[in-house]
Parts: structure tokens; C-alpha cells; sequence
């Protein structure tokens, strides 16, 4: 039977119900692939957004985000995604290596018009080319939920899961808010101690806003109701992803940091999700130890990069020694100007 070819056309509204659709269904798409991140990541950080898929008689058969990042700081990218952890090319098993092949075309074009100085890909699990150079740097942790709430206290290792008990004999408790205010005052304040800038409360508003249910935000107080501990997470499929959190100097002595991934955990098994997404983490972190203790094991992200203007892939991110003075000098900035200056920085890292 004779088919239609292939052909790659740009997101527009009238196909976001498709593409949303399509997301939902492909085993390789995450919740970074959803169409609503175009529309954020071109309103709240004003960087140009370039949503790509391949059709075939009438069906989406893969769909590729994209977005510029132009910064004198940082540098001029293409990525799929900026913001998003996982990216690429999310393509249906029928849809073979063609329409792949065309997308990688079309933004292959599209990055050399622009003239940016390089082309990043943030697939999860999928090396399309062994030849590209790859970022090393981080991983993530993904693991199964179990069905029993019991059973997934009894699989955290046994020093984390006295720390979860302790929380809970500390008397703290989790509450699920309808905003990001306590979440945002936390999250501020944490990035500020560890000397990185905050992204604009805007963004957060727009997530819970543009997601409804899918993004929730779970907060930890002390019996008293104080905060001390805030988790923004999305839901996805049969998937939670704690995405951004934060937490006050408080925190660690109470346990509220182990007790706010466990009532997540919890949450998330009495919902019927399977699979816990702990989220990336650089390795060699502190991040990236607390998720080993609890019994996660790191699986390598599939960053891969075709480099245009570059002689090697770029290292916009905290480990990178020449960015030590200023982590000090941030660190030292009321939390104000912090919040009032850090948007403006933020939304060139991507």
C-alpha cells in the first residue's frame, strides 16, 4: 500500500491537542516533550522557540523541541530543551530511522541559519551518535515504586530510613499548597546559600498554572507550621518527578529533607504511580549522595552535542572553577537583589 512521505512541519496551536497526544502515547517522550514548555519557555525567558515534528499520512510520528539561547555570558545554542532535563528526538517505534533522520535535518539547518555554536540533544537514554562529543557530568536516578506504602519504607536503605522516621517523630508534617508562595520563599533562599541564582517566581506560577495537577507542590512544616522543606514536582504518565525543591538552615537537623521525599514517595504510591524520578544530579554532589543513600542507583544522561563553534562541549554550570568567585560573591547578596537580579542571569544558562 503506497504511503505519504514524511513530512516535518513547526508546532502550532491547532496541533498542540496531536502533539500532546502523541507525547502521552511514545515511550521515548517525557513531560519535557509536552507542547505547553514552548509557549513557557518563549514568555517567561523570551528565548525564541523552534517545536518541530514529523508527520505521516495524517499522524504525528515524532516530535522534536527546540529552543536559542543567545547570552554574551554564556554563549549561543540550539537545545532540546532549555529548563528541561530530557529532550531530543521522542519518535514512535512505526516511525523508523527517516523521520528521525528529517528532523535531525531540519534542526541541523536551522542551528547552522541561526549560527549558533552548538546543538545539544538532553535524551535520557538514547546515543544517536557515537561520534558527537557527549556531556559527562550528569546523571539521574529513576526508580520503581512498589505497590505497598510499606514495602517502599522498607526499600529505603536503612540509615536514610532512619532519618524518614525520625521526621516523623520530630512531629512534621506535609501539606500539598495551591500556590508556590512558601515553595518559592524556600527555594530562593536555598539557591542563594549554595551561591547560583534563582529563576523568577513567574515561572514557577506559570508551571502550576499551565500543569494544574500534574505539578504539584508539597511542603514540610514543624508541628508549629513553620516551613522547612518545599518540593515542586511534575506527574506524568505513571511517573513523579520531584523537579525543584528547597529547604530552610533548619532542614537537616529535623530530617525534613528525607521526610518530604518520603511523603512524596508515599503520595505518589497511594496515587498508582510506578516509577520515581529522583531527578538529575551532578556527579560527585551532595545531591548526588543523598540519592544514592536512599538507594537509587545513577544512570548516565544521553547529552550528546554536534559543535559548530566550539572546540569542546560547554561547561555553563556550577563545577566550572571559573565561575568559583562569582558562586562566592552571589552567596554574599541580600535575598532581594538576589531574586531581584538573578532572573535576568538564569534565563541565559538554560
Amino acid at each position: 500500500m503506497y504511503r505519504m512521505p514524511i513530512k516535518v512541519k513547526p508546532l502550532s496551536p491547532e496541533h498542540a491537542e496531536r502533539w500532546d497526544a502523541f507525547v502521552r502515547e511514545c515511550p521515548q517522550a517525557t513531560f519535557f516533550h509536552l507542547s505547553a514548555w514552548q509557549d513557557i519557555v518563549r514568555t517567561v525567558f523570551r528565548h525564541r522557540t523552534f517545536f518541530l515534528f514529523a508527520e505521516r499520512d495524517g499522524d504525528i510520528i515524532a516530535v522534536l523541541p527546540l529552543a536559542e539561547v543567545k547570552s554574551r555570558l554564556f554563549g549561543h545554542a540550539l537545545t532540546s530543551l532549555p529548563f528541561c532535563v530530557y529532550g531530543g528526538i521522542a519518535a514512535a517505534e512505526e516511525a523508523g530511522d527517516e523521520a528521525v533522520a528529517l528532523l535531525e535535518q531540519e534542526a541541523d539547518a536551522l542551528a547552522r541559519k541561526l549560527g549558533v555554536q552548538h546543538l545539544e540533544y538532553r535524551n535520557l537514554d538514547r546515543i544517536r551518535h557515537e561520534d558527537w562529543p557527549r556531556q559527562d557530568l550528569y546523571v539521574t536516578f529513576r526508580k520503581e515504586i512498589l505497590p505497598e506504602v510499606e514495602a517502599n519504607m522498607l526499600a529505603i536503605p536503612r540509615k536514610q530510613r532512619a532519618m524518614v522516621r525520625k521526621g516523623i517523630k520530630n512531629g512534621l508534617v506535609s501539606h500539598i499548597d495551591a500556590d508556590v508562595e512558601r515553595f518559592f520563599a524556600l527555594y530562593s533562599d536555598n539557591v542563594l546559600r549554595h551561591g547560583t541564582p534563582a529563576l523568577p517566581k513567574k515561572f514557577f506560577q506559570r508551571l502550576k498554572a499551565t500543569f494544574g495537577d500534574d505539578c504539584e507542590v508539597l511542603t514540610v512544616t514543624d508541628a508549629d507550621g513553620r516551613p522547612l522543606s518545599s518540593v515542586l514536582s511534575f506527574y506524568f504518565r505513571d511517573e513523579v518527578l520531584p523537579y525543584y525543591a528547597g529547604d530552610d538552615v533548619a532542614a537537616r537537623e529535623l530530617a525534613a529533607n528525607d521526610f518530604k521525599y518520603w511523603e512524596l514517595m508515599r503520595r505518589a504510591c497511594e496515587r498508582g504511580c510506578k516509577v520515581f524520578d529522583y531527578g538529575r544530579s551532578k556527579i560527585g554532589t551532595g545531591p548526588y549522595s543523598f540519592k544514592k543513600n536512599w538507594g537509587f542507583e545513577p544512570q548516565p544522561l544521553s547529552y550528546e552535542y554536534r559543535l559548530y563553534k566550539r572546540d569542546g562541549v560547554p561547561q555553563n554550570n556550577p563545577m566550572n572553577p571559573k565561575y568559583r568567585a562569582f558562586i562566592a560573591l552571589w552567596k554574599r547578596l541580600p535575598l532581594g537583589v538576589a531574586n531581584a537580579i538573578g532572573p535576568h542571569i538564569v534565563r541565559n544558562l538554560g
